[in-house]
C-alpha cells in the first residue's frame, strides 16, 4: 500500500524509466544506434530469438512509440497524479502483453528484460493508495 506521496513519487519514477528508455526510439537516428547496440548485444550473448533488420514502416512504427511515450513520459515527470498512474499501469499490462506475444513468436529474448520491467511498474502502479495527511492526529 502506498501513500498518496509516495504513489506521485512512483509514478514520477516510472516515468524517468520510460523516458530513459524509451527515447532512442524517438528518431530514426537515435534509433539505428540503438538498434545496432542491442543487436550487437544480443549476438554477443548469443541469445535466442530475432532481432531483424528494420525497414521504413518498421522504424516508422518505433519512431512513433518513441514519440508518444516521451510525451507520456515528461507529462507523469511534470504532474504525476494517481490517475495518470492508473492508466500507465494498463499501459504497462498491454505492453507486456505484446511483449509476450512477440517473445512467444521469434523475437529477441533480449525483450525479456523489457518485459519484465513493464510487468514489475504495472504491478506497482496498481496497488492501493492510501490518503497521506500532514496533521498530527487529533487525541480522542
Amino acid at each position: 500500500m502506498w501513500t498518496s506521496t509516495q504513489y506521485r513519487r512512483l509514478v514520477r519514477g516510472s516515468a524517468w524509466y520510460d523516458l530513459i528508455v524509451t527515447v532512442a526510439f524517438a528518431t530514426p537516428w537515435s534509433f539505428a544506434l540503438l538498434h545496432g547496440a542491442l543487436s550487437g548485444l544480443s549476438q554477443a550473448l548469443d541469445l535466442p530469438g530475432e532481432l531483424p533488420a528494420f525497414e521504413p514502416m518498421h522504424l516508422l512504427m518505433a519512431n512513433l512509440l518513441g514519440s508518444i511515450v516521451c510525451v507520456w513520459a515528461v507529462l507523469r515527470i511534470r504532474d504525476p497524479q494517481q490517475v495518470f498512474g492508473r492508466y500507465d499501469a494498463v499501459g504497462r499490462f498491454l505492453f507486456a502483453a505484446w511483449q509476450l506475444y512477440a517473445l512467444v513468436h521469434g523475437a529477441s529474448s533480449l525483450l525479456v528484460i523489457f518485459l519484465f520491467f513493464e510487468l514489475a511498474w504495472g504491478v506497482v502502479q496498481v496497488l492501493p493508495v492510501t490518503l497521506s495527511s500532514r496533521a498530527s492526529p487529533l487525541p480522542h
